[in-house]
């Protein structure tokens, strides 16, 4: 039985409360079963040096991974003086992916910041910091279009992120911590509205798989990611955008 009696082929429940914060253009805290993602859109005048001059703007994140978030304290990389491979792995699967939704010409200038803090993880805490950021992200343009800084045509598509994987020779969908960790395969699909891949992230953990457990898995992503693509809209028709 999976975590909250699920079907293979099913979600965890989501949650996105938008305006989690006051002073970010853009806040949501996105909630996926027992993983909490806050994720901030702070707009910034300028961009960076290999930018400058260039007619466009920027978008960008940082992902942290909070003390407790998990079942044992994490030492703040902070303390540490340096960021892990993998928080820098994962922060730039996000910007790479945020970026896939806006048009850089229109933001001519400006860079969007996207701070991902995982303030509670159980599997999929970069899948669900690429969905939460890109409301977030959605917000803070919708803002910058509101006074006339950036044209209406900014924010281009739509971007989601789920995980799915094998788990005892069965393909599933939006693995939690207990089914991630005990995979056969391991998967992150972030995708678009129109059904086009921005990134596949994929390992075999035990023997390599054929095409056709890869197919089966992006199916269940393609299905996983539609819904969420309705929760992440109606997240913003409640606050009226």
């Amino acid at each position: 039985m999976r975590s909250f009696d699920r079907g293979v082929d099913e979600l965890r429940q989501v949650t996105i409360a938008t305006d989690f914060t006051r002073y970010a253009e853009g806040s949501v805290l996105i909630a996926e079963g027992d993983t909490k993602v806050l994720c901030n859109a702070s707009v910034i005048e300028g961009v960076p040096p290999f930018l400058k001059n260039s007619g466009k703007g920027w978008v960008t994140a940082e992902y942290a991974l909070l003390p407790r978030a998990t079942m044992t304290r994490t030492e703040r990389e902070a303390a540490k003086g340096k960021q892990t491979g993998r928080t820098q792995e994962i922060q730039r699967l996000i910007g790479r992916s945020l970026r896939q939704a806006v048009d850089l010409e229109a933001l001519d200038g400006l860079t969007i910041q996207i701070d991902c803090d995982v303030l509670q993880a159980d599997g999929g805490t970069r899948c669900a910091a690429i969905t939460g950021g890109w409301v977030a992200l959605a917000i803070a343009i919708n803002k910058l279009v509101s006074e006339n800084r950036v044209p209406s045509t900014a924010l281009r598509r739509q971007i989601a992120a789920v995980s799915a994987g094998v788990v005892e020779g069965v393909p599933l969908l939006d693995l939690d911590y207990a089914e991630d960790s005990t995979s056969e395969v391991d998967m992150n699909f972030v995708m678009t509205d129109e059904d086009t891949f921005v990134e596949i992230q994929g390992t075999a953990e035990g023997k390599p798989f054929a095409k056709s457990t890869f197919d089966a898995l992006a199916s269940l992503a393609q299905k996983g990611t539609r819904e969420l693509m309705l929760a992440q809209k109606k997240a913003l028709q409640t606050r009226g955008e």
